[in-house]
This record gives structure tokens, sequence and C-alpha cells, in this order.
């Protein structure tokens, strides 16, 4: 959606935000058609929750409440003005329960063209919502779980409605598969052949994709400079996750570790992340007489051996425990007396690519390789953890017993010495390869998956999901040091605070509800229980399919994560505050009396029957006004003093800036 409001204003693309402070202005950006699209979907927004208020039947002043909840509250602000996606994936979530509920309301006229539109859009807006982000699984989980529920009321042979037969209640499972996963799955395969025919050139996200998948790609530098590899080359070989050298130097392990353990003293082999002579490693034939001469390829599934060339010695993993690693065997390198005697098979490895076609060329940089060490099936692999100063930190390197890690891959960078007038140098027009679409899909969406969860490194803005509610800390976007201006991301803290309570609230006038009920009293009237559990508790759900995952993840977390469950609380705060204020009581004393005319259980029914609107229509809102206005007056006061921390203007004093550290946010300037 971002390229295509770039494409409409004729933009280049040549800009990549790399940098935070880098001018728009200087490299021609249209920032304010970039900044509109989010901007429009937040005003849209602040509109579907109204109407997800509105078409669940409550009044006007709760779907005022709601909606004003959203539409001043800083941190919504402050993601919809900047290029940022929460603004997509927030109005999709919305869409879709909005579309739910107008498709729910239509459950008495199924089948019917508008009960097949609204099914079918809130299959097209879940799809929206989860390709976005990956958290739009959540909003799938939240309109799952009332499917299945409605579902299983069909299925009752004693529903009010009157019997389903099998095949007719086959027809309702059929329709809601059909809309809700085949459809948003087909939908979201599309979006992915529209990005796969777009994208179809070389980028800065080339390096998480397989050899195979660049391959597709029309400039990609990878497969313009890979050059097949001749056995005694010598060649430099890098890990792909972190990027270091497969290294070795002339200090020893030293015999003792820290917690007790004892090495084989032999020669360190490391990674180092810079380019250097000490990374050379000349590729040897481990089986069969093969002359040193140049023409012989390496292939890959040969089983060669490693010669460090600068300290002459061979490459090997034996039965000894790595620096860091028990489970994990050390890697060091031998002289050729041991190399060549009885540790031969020690320095015998295969270079294994998965998937590979028997006998393909063993090439720079586009073969991606797991090397196996023979003997004991262990494969070379390293992690970022650095190694003591006896290692000059430098990373460790060791033999993996899980031989199946993604982990584990290298490839071989460069043959340094070979000539620039080499054969092998020389390059043929390269035409791009075709991959299947599915193929390319499940690489892609498994290396998105895989890097998303590996986003765990520390951040010193980075929050835990209980913070969230109670809006402990925030994010700092950007400064400028000269006038004291910074954005500071930040919700509206009376608004988080209130919802927050009143999710608390909820949850407590539901336990009072079951305990009164259990003890015989019944204070509530049916259809008041009917909207707490139903409507209410719709929204309550979507607030915790969206909150609650996050406790089990392990990646970075942040503030902006808890949006789309800020906004399924407003709802609840809406809903709750007309459950205060609009509750039509139970007649006491007609019920205890038994006494109650005919014509006045008829008149109750009838009133009881009505939607919310109609039944406050006529009666004294006065109340709930006041409620929802003061609230509101508050909740503006709140937003308009966080304001210049939300819009980065105009830059405050230090005075100003301690102000508003309700809760010691760390905001800059506050000395």
């Amino acid at each position: 959606l971002f390229a295509f409001a770039g494409w409409l204003v004729g933009y280049n693309g040549d800009f990549l935000f790399e940098n935070i402070g880098d001018s728009y202005i200087t490299n021609k950006v249209p920032y304010v058609a970039y900044r509109a699209m989010p901007a429009s979907m937040g005003a849209l927004t602040v509109s579907v929750v109204f109407m997800i208020m509105w078409e669940s039947g409550y009044s006007l002043p709760a779907c005022v409440l709601a909606a004003g909840l959203v539409l001043f509250d800083n941190a919504h602000i402050g993601q919809t003005r900047l290029i940022l996606l929460d603004a997509t994936l927030i109005l999709f979530m919305a869409l879709s329960v909005w579309s739910y509920i107008r498709f729910y309301k239509l459950r008495h006229v199924p089948f019917s063209r508008k009960w097949w539109k609204w099914l079918l859009l809130t299959g097209v807006c879940l799809s929206c919502v989860i390709s976005t982000k990956y958290v739009g699984a959540f909003t799938f989980f939240s309109i799952g779980v009332p499917v299945a529920i409605d579902l299983w009321s069909l299925l009752d042979i004693n529903r009010r409605q009157g019997a389903l037969t099998l095949p007719e209640f086959g027809k309702h499972l059929a329709a809601r598969v059909t809309g809700l996963i085949v459809i948003p799955f087909l939908l979201y395969l599309f979006w992915f052949q529209v990005h796969f025919a777009i994208l179809n050139r070389s980028g800065p996200g080339d390096d998480f994709m397989s050899p195979e998948f660049q391959e597709t790609l029309s400039d990609n530098i990878m497969t313009q400079q890979s050059v097949s590899i001749d056995y005694y080359d010598a060649i430099n070989i890098r890990h792909k996750d972190t990027k270091v050298y497969l290294h070795s130097h002339p200090d020893k392990y030293p015999l003792r570790y820290d917690d007790g353990r004892i090495s084989s003293q032999g020669q360190q082999v490391t990674g180092y992340p810079h380019n250097d002579t000490n990374n050379l490693w000349q590729i040897v034939p481990g089986t069969g007489a093969i002359p040193e001469e140049t023409g012989h390829r390496v292939h890959v599934g040969d089983v060669v051996r490693l010669r460090h060339l600068v300290t002459d010695t061979w490459l090997l993993t034996h039965d000894v425990a790595s620096p860091y690693y028990p489970t994990n065997q050390e890697f060091t390198t031998v002289g050729h007396d041991e190399a060549n005697g009885d540790r031969f098979n020690d320095t015998l490895f295969e270079i294994r690519v998965d998937g590979a076609k028997p006998g393909m060329d063993f090439k720079t940089m586009s073969v991606h390789f797991k090397l196996i060490h023979v003997p004991t099936k262990v494969a070379m692999w390293t992690h970022t953890t650095p190694l003591p100063d006896w290692a000059y930190k430098q990373a460790e390197i060791n033999g993996n017993k899980n031989a199946l890690q993604t982990s584990n891959i290298w490839y071989a960078e460069d043959i340094p010495a070979l000539p620039k007038d080499s054969e092998r140098a020389k390059k043929e027009p390269r035409k791009v390869k075709h991959v299947p679409f599915l193929k390319k899909y499940f690489e892609l969406q498994r290396a998105m998956f895989y890097h998303n969860n590996a986003l765990t490194s520390s951040h010193p803005y980075a929050s835990v999901p209980i913070q969230w509610p109670f809006l402990l800390r925030g994010v700092s976007f950007w400064t400028e040091n000269e006038t004291r201006q910074q954005i500071y991301f930040l919700g509206n803290p009376l608004g988080w605070w209130l919802a927050s309570s009143l999710l608390a609230v909820f949850a407590g006038v539901l336990l009072a509800d079951q305990l009164s009920q259990r003890r015989g009293v019944d204070a509530l009237d049916k259809r008041a229980r009917n909207r707490l559990y139903n409507s209410t508790g719709f929204f309550f759900l979507t607030w915790a399919a969206h909150y609650v995952p996050f406790y089990i993840m392990g990646r970075q977390l942040f503030l902006h994560h808890y949006l789309p469950a800020h906004l399924a609380s407003a709802l609840v705060t809406g809903a709750l505050v007309e459950f205060v204020f609009n509750i039509d009581p139970v007649d006491i004393d007609d019920v205890a009396s038994g006494n109650a005319t005919l014509t006045k259980n008829k008149k109750t029914a009838v009133q009881q029957n009505k939607p919310v609107r109609e039944r406050t229509g006529q009666s004294n809102l006065f109340g709930m006004w006041a409620a929802t206005g003061g609230i509101l007056a508050v909740i503006v006061w709140s937003f308009l003093y966080f304001a210049p921390l939300t819009y980065g203007q105009p830059g405050l004093t230090i005075e100003q800036v301690n102000a508003r550290k309700w809760l010691n946010y760390d905001l800059h300037f506050a000395k």
C-alpha cells in the first residue's frame, strides 16, 4: 500500500528510509502522500469504532465515548501520522469486527444476498489484517471463537428457531469455511503474487532468501558474482546468519575453562567478522587422488578437507566439548603428520546442500551449504556470544549435533587468488530462473516467521506486556537537541487507565453475576445479561485475543503492539458505561408476588425485546450524556497536555518535561 501511494505520486523509490534524521525534503521523498495514507486510515478507524458500537445496538453516548477514546488517544495519533504499518493493521482489525457484527445480525436470514455480502467482507478484512502483520492471526481467533459458538448453537436440535437437518448445517459450515478461511487464504496468496510480480529485482532483503530464490531476481549481485570452485582453491568461508568468517590463528584453547571442563589445548578455530589472511582455507579432496592442477571442480556432496594456509594445519572436529556448549564438539586444527596419519578421518567433511541436484557445482556466493563432519555427523555452527579474552572476543565455532538446524548454513564468499582474466571469472548473459509460486511463497513465509521471532536482542525502549495496560513506559521516536523537540510514543494516560480499570470491572461484574446466580439471586434481566455476556463479552474476548498471546512471545516487544487491544478496550469501556446507566431493572415485587397482569407482562416483554436505542430513545439520557461528556473532557485535556510529545512541537522546557513524567517516563531534555 505504501509502495502504491508512492507510485501514484511518481516516486522512484531511491530513498531507503535507513537513518533517523535523514531529510525527506533533500531526498525528494513525497512524505506528505506517504503520511496521508496512514492518517486517512486512522481517521477512518474512529468512524469504524463508532459504527461497531452503533451496529451492536448501543446508545449514542456509548458510541461517542468509545470512538472518543480512540480519537483523542496520543498513541493512535502518533502511529497514524507517521509512515508505519499499525494504522493499516488497526483499521482492518476494526473493519473485521464491524463486518462480523453486520453478518451476525443477519443470522435469521441465512444465505441471503446481504448475509453473503457481510460474510465475504469479513473474510476479506481478516485477510487484509494478516496480510499486514502476523498478529492479524489474533483477529482470526477473536472472530473464530464466536463463529464456532454460533455453529455449535446451529447444531442444537432444540434451538428456538427450529432444528436444522445435517445437510442444512453442512451448508452453514461450508459457507463459513469458504468465507472466513478459503477466501482469506486465497486473497493472502494473491498479495504475495503481486509482490513477486512487482519486486522482481535485487534489494536489501536478498540475504534472507535462499540462492535458488535469489536467482529469480533480475539483477541479483550474488548470482552475478558466483564462481565455480576447483580443488586446491583458497577460499573464504562465511556464516550466513552472523556473517563471521571461518578463522584460525596459532593461539591455543586454554587447558581448563571457567566451569572446570577440559579442552584439547588445540589451535583455536573461531569466527572473525573482518576480512583477513587467517580466513583462507584451501579445499582439498578428501577421497581419491586428484592432481594439483586446475579444472577439477568441487561438487555438492563431495567429501573434502580444509587446510588453513597461514598456519599450514588441517581443520577437524572431535569428541571434545566446545568452550560454551558441553553437548557440542570442539573445532581445532592439527599438523600434517596427524592429519595424514591416525586422525585422517577426523579431517573429512561433506559439503551438504538440502534439496540440491546431484553433481551440482560448488560455487561462491550462490551455494549455501552445511559442512557435515563425516565420522560424527555434526554440522559446523557458530552463534553471536563472543568467546573470552583468550580468543580476542571472537565467535565460537563448534560442531552442532542438530544437523537439521537452519543456522548451520555457510557459503564460500570468494576465491581471492583467482585471476581476473580466468575463464571462470567470465560471465555469460544470465537468465532469470523460474521457481514455482508456492515454493517461493512457503520459503518466504518461513523466512518471515523465523526472522520475526529472531528479534530477541535488547532495546532501550522495549517493554513487556504487563506494562502496557497501565502505560508504564513509551518509546522515543525522535529528538532535536537545538529546539528541545521530541516525539515520544505514549498513549493518553487517563484514557488508558480508564479503559484498563473497566476491563477489570467487567471481569468483576461477570464474577459477581455468576456468584449471585449460584445463590439464587438474579439481579439482571435476561436481555441485559445477554448483552453483557454476548456483546460486551465479544469485545472483551477481542481485547484478550490481541493482548494475552504476547506473554508467550520471545521477541522484542514495544508499546505499539498493544494498540489493537487498546481499541477493543475502548469498545468495552463504551459498553460498560452504558450498562451502568441504562439497565432495565427487574420488578422484584411483581416477580415475588406473581400477581402481575397478563397485559402488563405482555407490555414488559414487548418493551424488553426492543433494541437498547428504542428502549432508551424516549427516556432521559442525561446521566449517560453527563458521564460521557465528563469523561471525554478529561480525556481531551490529557490529550492536549501530552500533544507536544505526540506532534514533536513545540519544544518543552525542563520544568514542562518533568511535569509530564507522570510515571517516570524516560523523556529527553528532563535536565
